[in-house]
């Protein structure tokens, strides 16, 4: 692979060497850099490494970490205190990335291949254009999505759609894409860094988005298990992750790390200074003998949720609030970014089981995502679902089921696939909330805190009326330059389409 990348660095440096555009792999890069280069060999990774950057960039990674309560903000900055408190969010920095960037990237090799007999690289476009579309939909809902990105058709005030209509262009999108005849196909593997060039890994992934697409109107009228059970025992999904492999990365020179390790390793260091583990959390490993632990955390002491000027000792233990020692995030310089992963796919499947009352099949796609999540942090030690296990599979009710599949889907998606965790929340309603008030009494929330819930943030609690926030505010750059933007949505907690289950 090392060999792969340093040949696509080669050609791109070749294409690229007179240009003032800044390099492919920097996680702030041109978005005019690529335009005038009418080749998908350069195009497809650069829109694949465009969209896994804002997948854990500064929107999505920290906004989903702090909404599923992996992390919190410390007590000694304030970088993320408005997250914390539900205060408004855009993540327009990832709105206006993933617009200009990868989708007009994939739109381009779309374009240029859509007559080719070859139709690999139209293939694997339409593909990632399908999945970017899903989670813009999923994070911000009615958004404008028939006439964007038609400025060369002259529209440069697109409509404003429903999610629901989007949702069924999405499915009739993805049925004709898997009525694509690939064979005699192919795509270069050095323009691939997420399948090597293996179209047969790229149909398994349009058939995996087109589970994760039925799946999450699992609380809509319209959803049919029935029909979601005779897909996942017809079709060929994925049995290995959709990722950039953590060898693409270079910790060594900003610009070019995993987007996390940007903000951990580089000059502005958000993460020693302003991120600390979450009680809700790292309590749940921790109490647990999860041994994701140490590969998620140094240290094993959790805050309070929302959280920041106590001056109270809440444990007991002689120093305040403010001055413990919080176990901190951990980041490694080639640690692999999800666009799809093994356990995400393993667990869709033992949730259409579970619905099913197939419990049998349920229980092996959920030990198989249990064990492909530890995999991913290199333990082979599966003791945490065997019998005395934590996490061993426990036949119980379909709802009781879907809970256990979706903790462990929390856990699996830690560092991992946080924009995802706060979508599958939102969808599962798992973790529960727990309404316990902290800040009316934080020994008595300390000694019976609730293991295995999310908690109201203590500063963010009158914000939303006790509920936890639900998707963003439409960017500032669709609101104030498109003529058709609707009005500002009143805050954090309202909810897109799907999101229909009865809790919090």
């Amino acid at each position: 692979m090392k060999n792969k990348i340093l040949i696509i660095i080669s050609v791109l440096f070749m294409l690229l060497a007179s240009s003032s555009c800044n390099d492919w792999l920097d996680v702030n890069h041109d978005p005019n850099a690529l335009e005038e280069i009418p080749d998908a060999k350069v195009l497809l990774p650069a829109a694949q490494v465009g969209i896994g950057n804002n997948l854990m960039g500064w929107d999505f990674g920290f906004g989903g970490a702090f909404w599923v309560e992996y992390w919190t903000q410390s007590y000694t900055a304030s970088q993320f205190k408005s997250l914390t408190e539900y205060l408004p969010q855009e993540f327009n920095t990832a709105y206006q990335s993933l617009m200009r960037e990868p989708m007009n990237d994939l739109k381009r090799i779309k374009t240029m291949s859509a007559e080719d007999e070859n139709k690999g690289y139209y293939f694997v476009a339409e593909a990632l254009s399908i999945f970017t579309w899903q989670i813009i939909t999923d994070v911000w809902g009615d958004m404008p999505y028939f006439e964007a990105l038609k400025v060369d058709e002259g529209i440069l005030h697109p409509k404003q759609d429903t999610g629901a209509a989007i949702y069924e262009d999405l499915m009739l999108r993805i049925n004709a894409l898997l009525e694509t005849d690939l064979s005699g196909s192919s795509i270069s593997p050095e323009s691939d860094f997420i399948f090597e060039g293996d179209l047969d890994q790229w149909y398994r992934f349009a058939n995996s988005l087109k589970l994760k697409l039925m799946i999450r109107l699992s609380e809509t009228p319209g959803y049919n298990n029935s029909s979601v059970l005779s897909f996942i025992q017809s079709a060929d999904l994925l049995t290995t992750s959709a990722k950039i492999s953590g060898s693409v990365w270079n910790d060594a020179m900003e610009g070019k790390r995993h987007p996390m390790r940007e903000f951990q390793a580089g000059g502005a260091n958000y993460f020693s200074t302003n991120v600390i583990a979450a009680k809700n959390f790292i309590d749940y490993l921790s109490v647990n003998d999860d041994p994701r632990l140490s590969k998620l955390f140094n240290g094993t002491k959790g805050a309070f949720y929302g959280d920041f000027d106590s001056k109270e000792d809440s444990d007991g233990n002689g120093t305040n609030d403010a001055n413990e020692a919080y176990a901190t995030v951990i980041f490694s310089g080639n640690m692999d970014l999800m666009i799809m992963s093994d356990w995400e796919v393993n667990f869709y499947i033992a949730e259409v089981y579970a619905r099913a009352a197939q419990n049998a099949q349920a229980k092996e796609f959920y030990d198989a995502g249990v064990i492909a999540s530890l995999s991913q942090h290199g333990i082979s030690d599966t003791s945490i679902i065997e019998d005395g296990g934590y996490a061993a599979w426990t036949n119980g009710t379909v709802e009781q089921n879907i809970k256990q599949i979706a903790m462990q889907k929390w856990v699996a998606n830690a560092n991992y696939q946080h924009i995802e965790s706060f979508l599958e929340r939102n969808r599962t309603k798992y973790p529960s909330v727990n309404d316990i008030d902290i800040e009316a009494n934080r020994q008595f929330a300390f000694n019976n805190f609730p293991v295995g819930d999310l908690t109201i943030s203590v500063k963010g609690r009158a914000l939303l009326n006790g509920n936890l926030p639900a998707s963003p505010l439409y960017p500032t750059s669709y609101l104030f330059r498109n003529n058709n933007a609707p009005s500002q949505k009143a805050n954090v907690g309202e909810k897109v389409w799907w999101n229909m289950k009865i809790g919090k």
